[in-house]
């Protein structure tokens, strides 16, 4: 199935847009043509998948996971080869992971030493965020750099983490000036640093459905909100699980809220573009918005339980973080569109179009569109099966149990069928690293206009 030219035929092509049953054809992995009863020639060395009576949906795009993240004193488990590749398996044809240097180290060192794990092992095409962790004229000149040669366009403050990650507010206010300088897209890790280093509040305050990642553009917060795909499946009643070493499997950032059937609210809120802005730790003061611009993310990042259990006995020692790379596309289309709470158009653009507007990967990821990469997933929304296995390489899955009333099918990364009635066709390294090119257009020339008028 290593082909050059590949056509669909009868799907159901849906876009965040418009749903269309169409045929499609691919060459060298980019969409030739989109229409009806398409028939390429000649017809020798043609593939041909019928998507009959089945949805062909853009792939995934996964805009925050952690693959072999060294952190906590150990290392999240998911490489960039097995993450990726669950990833594939899971309907993701693209993830954006994040160099994230110590303090007082070298921006672009960290984005060589990320790029140099990843290069060899990914199985779907991946790009970068930086962290900014400390700040100086050195680091203003490597984020200049890394805009400039190395195909960044954002770059994440972190808050919280004191004497790790966390950015005193000067330091923020010149990462945020930078990034409108350079036109990258800032992301925020938003919590009060100070008050959980002094464990005053082991509440944390949470943007935007309670999510610990907003991304705005400075003076205008201008600004898209990335919920975590647990948030919208479990709630805090995980925490008080008798068994430790369950619980210890749902200790993320951000917790899992207190609120019985929060999740169902936070869904109904994205079913109608929605977002709300907690002030209090408590959630007793919010404020709500209407957001255009909502991206689906995991934040994967997995430990195995011997990690997680050095904090059986001071909570604030355990490794957060759950998985989800595999798992994002058919739960949130089970709670999303099985449902009817959203249609098929809304599902693609918060697991895969959103992504494309802000991060800016045009002409190549996020639709199935003229000239478009060929990431598409086919599924099957008439069987159903218990979720029981996984390809993530965690020995503890926090959707394992749940049942799915649709049918994956295929995976297809840059026209090629990675992923086909669960048997891969990927090798490590056939990912590429993608570019993204500075003053992604959804965000700034609604920046420039207001600076003009």
């Amino acid at each position: 199935l290593a082909q050059q030219r590949l056509l669909i035929k009868g799907g159901k092509v849906v876009n965040d847009d418009l749903s269309v049953v169409a045929d499609v054809y691919v060459e060298d992995g980019v969409v030739q043509q989109v229409g009806p009863d398409l028939n390429p020639e000649p017809p020798t060395g043609l593939v041909v998948l019928d998507a009959t009576n089945k949805l062909v949906i853009p792939g995934g795009i996964d805009t925050h996971t952690h693959m072999q993240f060294p952190f906590m004193g150990s290392r999240s488990k998911d490489d960039f080869y097995t993450g990726t590749k669950a990833a594939i398996a899971g309907g993701t044809t693209m993830i954006i992971d994040f160099a994230i240097p110590q303090k007082g180290s070298s921006l672009i060192e960290a984005f060589d030493i990320w790029k140099s794990w990843a290069d060899p092992k990914v199985c779907c095409d991946y790009a970068l965020h930086v962290a900014v962790t400390w700040w100086s004229n050195e680091v203003k000149e490597e984020m200049k750099s890394l805009v400039q040669n190395k195909g960044v366009n954002s770059f994440k403050m972190f808050m919280a983490y004191k004497d790790l990650y966390m950015v005193n507010d000067e330091e923020l206010y010149a990462a945020f000036s930078c990034c409108k300088e350079l036109g990258a897209v800032a992301q925020v890790h938003a919590e009060n640093g100070e008050l959980i280093a002094q464990r005053k509040y082991m509440i944390r305050i949470f943007f935007f459905f309670f999510d610990d990642t907003i991304a705005f553009h400075f003076f205008f917060f201008f600004f898209y909100g990335e919920p975590i795909a647990a948030s919208f499946f479990f709630f805090f009643f995980n925490y008080w699980n008798k068994d430790w070493v369950f619980f210890f499997f749902f200790v993320m950032g951000p917790p899992l809220r207190p609120f019985f059937f929060f999740f169902c609210f936070l869904m109904n809120l994205l079913a109608f573009f929605f977002f709300f802005l907690t002030v209090t730790a408590d959630a007793q003061i919010f404020f709500f918005f209407f957001l255009e611009y909502i991206i689906i993310r995991t934040d994967n990042c997995i430990f195995f339980f011997f990690f997680k259990a050095l904090g059986k006995d001071d909570f604030t020692k355990i490794p957060n973080g759950v998985n989800g790379v595999e798992d994002r596309f058919f739960f949130f289309f089970l709670k999303g569109v099985h449902s009817g709470k959203m249609d098929e158009n809304r599902f693609v653009a918060v697991t895969s179009t959103n992504a494309f507007f802000f991060f800016f990967f045009y002409p190549k990821k996020g639709r199935i569109f003229f000239f478009f990469f060929f990431d598409i997933v086919i599924w099957d929304p008439i069987f159903f099966f218990f979720f029981w296995t996984h390809h993530q390489a965690n020995n503890f899955n926090i959707f394992e149990g749940m049942v799915c009333f649709f049918f994956f099918f295929s995976t297809v990364s840059r026209g090629k069928v990675f992923f086909f009635f669960f048997f891969f066709n990927v090798t490590a390294g056939e990912g590429k690293y993608v570019s993204r090119p500075p003053f992604p257009p959804y965000v700034y020339k609604r920046v420039r206009q207001r600076e003009q008028v």
